[in-house]
C-alpha cells in the first residue's frame, strides 16, 4: 500500500526531479512534488514524496530526517490528512 511523506525544509533551488532522486534511492516512488506559489510560482519550502511501498517510505524516513538536501537539513514524517476547512462565513 502506498504512503505519502511530508518533507519540509526545502531549498528554494530544489526541483520535483531532485527531491525524487533523492528519495528513489529508498524504494518505488510514485510521486514527488515542491508545493509551489499559485501566484509567484516559487517554492514554498515543503512538498511530498509518495512511495508505492509503505515500508520503503518507512526507511525513507528513517534515513532522510535530519539529513541535508542543497545545504538544508529535511523534516521528513508521515504526512497527515488535511484538516477540514470551516466556512468563515
Amino acid at each position: 500500500m502506498s504512503k505519502k511523506l511530508f518533507v519540509g525544509n526545502i531549498s528554494w533551488g530544489v526541483s520535483d526531479e531532485d527531491l525524487k532522486a533523492a528519495f528513489a534511492v529508498y524504494g518505488e516512488i510514485e510521486e514527488a512534488v515542491i508545493i509551489k506559489d499559485k501566484f509567484s510560482g516559487r517554492s514554498k519550502g515543503f512538498g511530498f514524496v509518495t512511495f508505492v511501498n509503505g515500508e520503503d517510505a518507512d526507511a525513507a524516513v528513517a534515513a532522510m530526517d535530519g539529513k541535508e538536501l542543497d545545504g538544508r537539513p529535511l523534516a521528513v514524517n508521515e504526512a497527515r490528512p488535511p484538516k477540514p476547512r470551516e466556512d468563515r462565513y
